[in-house]
């Protein structure tokens, strides 16, 4: 009997030990309450344009949004985006683009992002070439006006007061960003070497920490910041340089060496944003780690064919850049339209540049946990500045 409750104490203590071990290493994310974002202000390029490209410049035809809305509706993807799953599990609406005017809600933020948008101004702008005109420096000076205009339509009233975001709400939103990766297109396609578009990087990034500096000024405190993805991986590169050396998955391995310096350049950068600022929260996403996965292990993820363009013509990876997604063109005298594959939920590429429905779903259930953010701090939770170490 002695010996019997030797044992349960023995054991009730380790038990004892074990939960108190537990209590302290658990992951700190579990002691954080979750933020309150009454809205979302998002800077980018066609990775997160919920419709300013197609507001200003040029709308996607069809087959573009046949997957969720059935129609197209100014993203460049089957369907919804990475930005629009964030939206909605913060219980919000799909943001409303800024650069349009019909039909536009921004009483829970505003979307500044546009298609074709980099950081750096570009030497060629659309629509006589190029690349967008509202890059981010112009997204700054879109927001900066939001801020003071909306205000004064709230104090005026009437029916497009309820319209804008509330004053508060600018200090208290979560403002993302996913931008960069036409920064270095812009390189490759203006002819320069893998080595000079690396040179250029550094500038890059400075052009991006200034721009989140000018919007911290404004009132923004907590940022949620994507890196680039594997551009390597992207048909229109694969389709460019075809004797480039690739990787193991088929990849285009200099040209992502190159969005990795980047992405490398990006985390120094918000390292040294955070001692800057250290009133902001600031939070590191490792979106090219999730996206290269997809093109590693398609089959585990419920994907194939993670290289070829679901909706367009020709070639190994039915990419051709004058014969483009939701075009009309003349193969042997007939008539074809370039439209979509038969199960575009199965497949990582819709056009040959960007993503479908169905990755940026995988991508955006992987990254909003925290599992690739810097701190590893879920989404819900961007607010919190525990990754802000002062030294």
């Amino acid at each position: 009997m002695e010996y019997t409750s030797r044992v349960i104490i023995s054991l009730f203590c380790c038990y004892m030990l074990l939960l108190h071990i537990t209590s302290i290493t658990v992951s700190p994310a579990l002691a954080l309450e979750d933020c309150e974002f009454p809205a979302i202000f998002n800077f980018g390029d066609s990775n997160s344009d919920t419709g300013g490209f197609a507001a200003s410049i040029y709308p996607p035809p069809t087959p573009y949004g046949e997957t969720y809305f059935h129609m197209p509706v100014g993203r460049i993807s089957d369907g919804r985006l990475i930005v629009d799953f964030l939206a909605k599990s913060l219980g919000h609406p799909f943001l409303s683009a800024y650069l349009d005017s019909l039909g536009t809600n921004f009483s829970h933020g505003a979307n500044f992002a546009t298609s074709a948008s980099t950081i750096r101004l570009p030497d060629l702008i659309l629509p006589a070439g190029g690349f967008s005109p509202f890059y981010l420096d112009i997204q700054y000076v879109q927001f900066r006006e939001l801020k003071s205009r909306s205000q004064l339509i709230r104090q005026r009233g009437g029916i497009f007061a309820s319209l804008m975001p509330k004053e508060e709400y600018f200090s208290k939103a979560l403002y993302t960003f996913d931008i960069g990766q036409n920064d270095l297109g812009e390189g490759f396609f203006g002819n320069k070497t893998i080595q000079e578009v690396n040179a250029s990087v550094p500038d890059i990034i400075t052009g991006f920490s200034t721009n989140i500096k000018k919007i911290y000024d404004l009132g923004a405190r907590s940022f949620w910041i994507h890196n680039t993805g594997p551009i390597g991986c992207v048909p229109y590169i694969l389709v460019k340089f075809p004797s480039a050396q690739k990787d193991e998955v088929g990849c285009a391995k200099a040209y992502n060496e190159v969005a990795q310096y980047f992405n490398h350049e990006l985390k120094q950068a918000i390292v040294q944003l955070r001692k800057d600022l250290p009133l902001a929260a600031f939070t590191y996403v490792d979106v090219y780690s999730v996206k290269y996965s997809i093109f590693k292990e398609p089959k585990k993820y419920g994907f194939e064919l993670p290289l070829v363009a679901c909706c367009g013509y020709g070639g190994k990876y039915n990419y051709n850049s004058s014969k483009g997604c939701g075009a009309t063109i003349t193969v042997n005298g007939s008539q074809i339209f370039v439209g979509s594959c038969k199960n575009p939920s199965a497949r990582v590429n819709w056009d040959g540049i960007h993503y479908t429905e169905a990755a940026a779903k995988f991508v955006f259930e992987k990254i909003s946990n925290g599992a690739y953010s810097d701190p590893p701090l879920p989404l819900k939770q961007a607010c919190h500045r525990s990754g802000n170490k002062k030294k």
